[in-house]
């Protein structure tokens, strides 16, 4: 169950009278208000929960994750960044760059192309999680200050990694979107840090995670104070060679079923081929995405990490008129 307080609630009271009728109660406090969950496996009648002092509503939710539930909130999530930028139902959101940022070039040059065709959403790592130690790892904290500097003088919303703890705090002001990666996602002191700040979290699914864990994983960061949440649908690992990894395009109305979160898909990692990844990316839309993610650097061939499944600039320009039209067309079909 999911109790809605009002601000004069007494949270010590309720779940006092929960636990008679079998439930174990944890408080949850929020940028937007005030929770109570309660679990347990009794029939109560909800209308008398509802009627107790201090209760604004209440919701029996059946699902392990209570928070990021559908079932409590109907009204889907909207994401607002700030100027403008939004990530949620409505509109597409589009965020594209590089891989690894590399140079004080090389972001002045995405973010030219980025604004050239009407994106305000710029991805690129700056602590990046590599297979092999002696790969390119990213520029660090003088990389994400630079980062921040330059986006912030072009009106572009930063979304970039935060691979530990410590570095959550470091990292805060000079982020507008905290991503967690897939080998992350279920590192839950990562993901209690998360849900201490104030700032949206987007969470990637794990390499070989289900549904289920990605919305869990979600549940951690809400249950920690932090209602700004995005999905990410990235591809997960099986059996098939043929590409990078499998992208899961049934996850994206499942998910849009099961949850009030925002769902994206990043089609780069997801197939990890770069002829491949415009449809995929336009698939995705077609699925119900609510935004797209994807790689993009100037010149490919010569990208620090991932330059195989990471669009030239022809190519995106070319990537983003095409999903316009297309979620222009899903919007007649709807």
């Amino acid at each position: 169950m999911i109790l809605q307080l009002e601000p004069q609630a007494s949270v010590p009271a309720l779940a006092a009278h929960l636990a008679e009728q079998g439930y174990k109660t944890t408080d949850v406090t929020t940028q937007h208000a005030h929770y109570l969950i309660a679990i347990g496996k009794r029939e109560v009648d909800l209308r008398t929960i509802g009627q107790l002092p201090g209760v604004r509503d209440v919701h029996q939710v059946s699902d392990d994750y209570q928070l990021v539930s559908r079932k409590w909130r109907v009204q889907p999530t909207v994401i607002d960044l700030g100027d403008g930028v939004t990530i949620g139902e409505g509109s597409l959101a589009l965020c594209a760059g590089p891989c690894s940022i590399e140079s004080e070039a090389q972001m002045e040059k995405v973010m030219d192309h980025l604004l050239e065709n009407g994106v305000r959403l710029m991805r690129g790592g700056v602590f990046k999680p590599r297979s092999s130690p002696y790969a390119f790892r990213g520029l660090g904290m003088d990389g994400l200050r630079l980062f921040h500097q330059l986006a912030r003088a072009r009106g572009i919303k930063i979304v970039t990694e935060v691979m530990q703890v410590s570095q959550v705090e470091e990292m805060h002001d000079y982020v507008d979107v905290f991503q967690v990666g897939a080998r992350n996602t279920q590192n839950y002191n990562l993901l209690d840090a998360l849900g201490g700040v104030d700032k949206p979290v987007l969470i990637k699914r794990g390499i070989s995670g289900s549904i289920e864990e990605l919305l869990s994983s979600a549940e951690y960061v809400f249950s920690g104070g932090n209602e700004k949440l995005i999905l990410c649908e990235r591809g997960i690992r099986t059996f098939e060679t043929a590409s990078r990894n499998t992208l899961d395009l049934n996850a994206v109305p499942i998910l849009k079923e099961k949850t009030h979160l925002p769902v994206v898909v990043d089609p780069s990692h997801g197939i990890g081929l770069r002829d491949y990844v415009p449809a995929m990316a336009l698939a995705a839309v077609l699925a119900g995405a609510d935004g797209i993610l994807y790689e993009a650097h100037e010149t490919p061939e010569t990208a620090a990490s991932d330059g195989q499944q990471t669009l030239n600039f022809a190519e995106s320009a070319r990537l983003i008129r095409n999903l316009r039209r297309v979620y222009a067309l899903r919007g007649e079909l709807e």
